[in-house]
């Protein structure tokens, strides 16, 4: 297995910083930490600079709140800058690297994949009917409170090398516990942690169907029985090997009795609705313009884009002509 070297230099260059700012602020230009950010922008780039260079960057102290919506979370939050900016800095070299490590059906946090390329991938798996009578769905219990630290060093040592690197990565790692929701880096860490397993599925058990979208995992099968026995092997790896705790609410269930609740989809073999909860934020959102009396149609439509995106690919065409207009 290769491991690289000499990454350090890359990741605190100039260019590199001045790059990961860039990508840091998208979305964000009105933002406290940019706009004060940008009051001294080169000089902070600068110092930062040197800082990394001279090891003595240590990650900021973190603010916390608590999110409800879709569910209780408790949220991490760092400085713009320095600390956001150094997460990009990192993302845009070791970026390539570990998504060389995942597999192709992996999808949280990869280019060209997400939400979309997850939906793709499992409806076009239910089309081989035969052998995906039957699910088994599982995600993991408080999954980013539970990523041990030395098994996270361990998995980024199997492709890094780089001793001033990992002193970095190892920072930032111990600067919280688990992996903090929120952090830019934790979404990468989340998703390398269980890389590995994922291998172990496909490679070792050689389940041809499998996706993973985080921690939230769907396994299709012709055979009940044998996603059970699936399940076990599944269980004892993630406690074995990552201190990891399935959820008490798995289910293995027949396909197109219950459909398969995922990334914002419930997939049956001959059709694919919309998320109820995605369905009902978005007649709520329809319902809510259309008492806006001075609304124009072609801005009432463009509020409603992101909806129109999930409805584009589920079979919603009642919905939509209700809610078009």
């Amino acid at each position: 297995m290769k491991r690289y070297g000499n990454l350090y230099d890359k990741i605190i260059s100039i260019e590199n910083l001045q790059l990961a700012d860039k990508k840091a602020r998208r979305g964000k230009l009105r933002s406290y930490g940019v706009i004060h950010h940008d009051a001294n922008r080169n000089q902070n780039i600068l110092n930062l600079h040197e800082q990394l260079k001279n090891k003595t960057f240590i990650t900021s102290e973190y603010d916390t709140f608590t999110i409800f919506e879709p569910k209780e979370r408790l949220i991490f939050r760092l400085p713009y800058y320095p600390d956001r900016i150094v997460h990009h800095a990192v993302m845009n070299i070791l970026e390539p690297i570990w998504v060389k490590t995942f597999t192709t059906d992996t999808f949280a946090c990869v280019k060209h994949r997400g939400i979309h390329g997850a939906m793709v991938k499992v409806k076009e798996a239910l089309k081989d009917v035969d052998n995906t009578q039957y699910c088994l769905k599982i995600d993991i219990k408080k999954y980013y409170p539970s990523i041990d630290h030395d098994i996270l060093k361990d998995i980024i040592r199997k492709k890094i090398k780089c001793k001033d690197t990992l002193q970095l990565l190892d920072s930032v790692i111990d600067s919280a516990p688990g992996v903090p929701i929120g952090n830019y880096l934790s979404q990468y860490f989340a998703n390398l942690y269980l890389t590995y397993f994922d291998h172990y599925i496909k490679e070792q058990l050689k389940i041809k169907y499998y996706f993973r979208y985080a921690d939230d995992m769907v396994f299709l099968h012709k055979d009940k029985a044998f996603l059970h026995g699936l399940l076990i092997n599944i269980n004892q790896y993630l406690t074995e090997n990552l201190k990891l705790t399935i959820k008490e609410n798995y289910q293995v269930f027949p396909v197109d009795s219950r459909g398969i609740d995922y990334v914002g989809f419930v997939f049956f073999h001959g059709h694919t609705a919309m998320r109820k909860r995605i369905k009902k934020n978005f007649c709520i959102a329809a319902a809510r313009l259309n008492k806006q009396v001075n609304l124009s149609d072609k801005e009432y439509n463009q509020r409603l884009c992101s909806w129109f995106g999930w409805a584009k690919y589920s079979d919603s065409k009642h919905l939509l002509k209700t809610i078009l207009r």
